[in-house]
């Protein structure tokens, strides 16, 4: 009886470690929050002069400074690292706020994020600068885009649709007012349809337009036919959908000029058009041609194309322009339409070219982090914008079924639009099965 307490205690503490462990596993959150944060605050307050130091993130102090460090105090002189302003927990990481000193700015910050994640023995580092002097260190504890669920809370609204999460652990959030043209590119089985899932999802719930041009004969995009205005399944009926919408981007510059404004968001309520978000799935079958006498017709769409990615967003029309790769090579016009697409997200793909169509002109670093995306990760894309700043997303698992059970229960969100009534997809989109014997062949009677 008297090992009874010992027994006890060594059984407790066995639960314990097994539960930890458990917790390591399947709750990472619940694991960081009870043994990942101390041990990494620890680590951090305790090692942060020494590591600022040896990553070279350290300023020669002034002279006033240094002479009363020298003569006052009595101390050694030593170099001078970013002062930490504040320290805030989260449930996936760390944040820091550093003053910088002068001489310091946030890309040298930003070009050791790499040491300063193995100095401190976390999952990545992000550097976001938050104003004039200020850097925010985003640290997380675990890898956030291994099980990726949304958070409760994030629900689409306006025109901000919630559709991946950040590997800091933050919601990334499609904001057609603030990028209103946005590419996505990705190899096969690479996670862009899952990515385009998820958007349309969210579109449907929210009082627009939604377009698509899906030229595989509508395979993409047939399934979400009761919350489509308007469907183009070929190059033909492409062009003639492009062609309204152009006209439709007129008459609403238009009704800007009656009214003495310059964006939609401006007009009267009354007034103001619906907005209207058109969803192309593989831009590519867009510049394809057979033969020489379709390259002007084709040249023709391309650049009513061009012409909406210029010139829409006051009018509230925007590009979601999807496909494997998208450079010169598939045509005239090709770069001058990826100009205008300020928005970027890669996925996995087949060559660094295809990378570099993408991200080449925002980051090198965002090149080289969707190149290294594993192929057994379907999700994972580098999103980025023309502002240079980037971040590793990952949608979570949508179904097709599930898109399009949405799509039909906000069917009813639909506008009714005469320019696009000619383009309104008939039926649910539903292909019907194949017949399981072969059709017969009538037969030639002879007298």
């Amino acid at each position: 009886m008297t090992d009874l307490p010992t027994w006890l205690e060594l059984g407790t503490a066995a639960a314990g470690a097994g539960g930890l462990g458990y917790a390591k596993v399947r709750a990472p959150r619940v694991y960081w929050s009870l043994v990942g944060l101390p041990v990494t605050w620890g680590r951090f307050t305790w090692s942060y002069r020494n590591t600022m130091e040896v990553c070279g993130l350290t300023v020669q102090p002034s002279g006033f400074r240094a002479f009363v460090k020298r003569n006052v105090a009595r101390s050694e002189v030593r170099p001078v690292p970013p002062k930490v302003r504040r320290v805030r927990p989260t449930t996936t990481g760390l944040r820091v706020t550093l003053r910088l000193p002068a001489g310091l700015e946030p890309a040298d910050i930003a070009a050791s994020s790499e040491r300063l994640r193995h100095a401190f023995g976390v999952r990545s580092v992000r550097v976001t600068e938050t104003k004039p002097g200020y850097v925010e260190l985003r640290m997380t504890g675990y890898d956030v885009l291994a099980r990726v669920k949304l958070p409760r809370k994030a629900q689409p609204r306006d025109l901000v649709v919630p559709v991946a999460l950040s590997e800091d652990g933050t919601v990334f959030e499609r904001d057609y007012r603030k990028v209103p043209m946005a590419l996505t590119l990705g190899a096969t089985l690479s996670g862009k349809s899952m990515y385009q899932r998820n958007l349309i999802k969210g579109l449907a719930q929210l009082p627009v337009a939604l377009v698509g041009i899906d030229c595989k004969r509508g395979v993409e995009h047939g399934r979400y036919a009761p919350r489509l205005s308007a469907l183009a399944t070929d190059l033909s009926s492409a062009g003639r959908l492009i062609d309204a919408l152009v006209a439709e981007m007129e008459e609403r510059f238009d009704l800007l000029s009656l009214y003495g404004v310059s964006d939609m968001w401006e007009l009267p309520a009354h007034v103001r058009p619906v907005p209207l978000v058109v969803l192309i799935d593989e831009v590519a079958e867009l510049f394809f041609v057979i033969s020489k006498k379709d390259e002007p017709e084709r040249d023709r769409v391309v650049m009513q194309l061009v012409r909406l990615g210029q010139m829409a967003r006051a009018i509230g029309i925007y590009l979601e322009v999807c496909g494997q790769r998208f450079g010169s090579d598939q045509g005239k016009g090709a770069t001058a339409l990826r100009a205008q697409l300020t928005g970027r997200v890669v996925h996995r793909v087949n060559d660094k070219a295809s990378a570099d169509m993408g991200l080449g002109d925002i980051s090198p670093e965002a090149v080289l982090a969707a190149t290294s995306i594993q192929a057994d990760r379907p999700g994972v894309a580098v999103a980025g914008d023309t502002s240079g700043g980037w971040s590793r997303i990952r949608t979570p698992q949508v179904t097709p079924n599930e898109a399009a059970a949405v799509c039909r229960q906000f069917s009813h969100l639909t506008p009714e639009l005469p320019f696009l009534a000619p383009f309104r997809p008939v039926g649910s989109g539903i292909v019907p099965p194949m017949p399981t014997t072969p059709p017969r062949v009538p037969q030639s009677v002879t007298e």
